[in-house]
């Protein structure tokens, strides 16, 4: 009887260690693969980076050679004592059938023309908002000699705002994604637009694989 207990135990510590090697083997752990940033890696066929990255080219390129921009500029200047025309960042919608951040297009235009030097920008939304309640702060709390003065800010001259849309075509297991992205600059006092402009390079076809029965 001593030795059936012995062979049955033995067997059962055999499935045992059988088992947990199987679970090792199959891990459920991600395998992360490093990339360079500009790799272009399409899995779901929706909107990502490399699409941000040939959207935005385009219509910062655009901004910074717009005939327009650098006219207004110029008789700005001319007019201000060589000050540049000041721009707010607005709202930039996403009228798409995904979620698309369109922050990162609107960051990325802001601060490819502040480095170009040709416009100066703003903080809008919540950033300025923060700076607002930073200088109310300042008023009962920091010295009068370091305090930031209030009704100070510098006003906007322009709006820089934008939308996302797309057009989805589907017939089969076969989708079709086209892709329009617009930015307009705008004069805030008078709502003339100084600038817009579009991009629809980005159209990508998804074929799903078929269902197996």
């Amino acid at each position: 009887m001593k030795k059936h207990s012995s062979v049955l135990a033995l067997g059962i510590m055999v499935i045992t260690l059988g088992t947990a090697g199987s679970l090792i083997g199959c891990s459920s752990a991600p395998k992360v693969s490093r990339v360079s940033a500009d790799t272009q890696v399409d899995l779901s066929g929706n909107w990502n980076d490399t699409d941000v990255r040939k959207v935005c080219d385009t219509l910062i390129k655009e901004a910074l050679e717009a005939p327009r921009i650098d006219s207004y500029i110029r008789d700005f200047a001319g007019s201000h004592g060589g000050e540049l025309p000041t721009v707010i960042v607005g709202r930039f919608k996403n009228t798409s059938s995904e979620h698309i951040d369109t922050g990162i297009i609107s960051s990325l235009m802001r601060a490819a023309i502040i480095n170009s030097g040709k416009l100066e920008f703003v903080e809008g939304g919540d950033a300025r908002e923060e700076l607002r309640a930073e200088r109310n702060d300042q008023q009962g709390n920091a010295s009068e000699a370091t305090a930031a003065a209030l009704a100070n800010e510098a006003g906007a001259n322009f709006m820089l705002q934008g939308e996302v849309s797309s057009i989805v075509d589907r017939a089969g297991n076969t989708t079709v994604r086209s892709y329009f992205v617009k930015a307009t600059l705008t004069n805030v006092e008078t709502n003339r637009i100084l600038w817009e402009g579009q991009n629809n390079d980005i159209k990508k076809v998804i074929q799903q694989p078929r269902a197996k029965f």
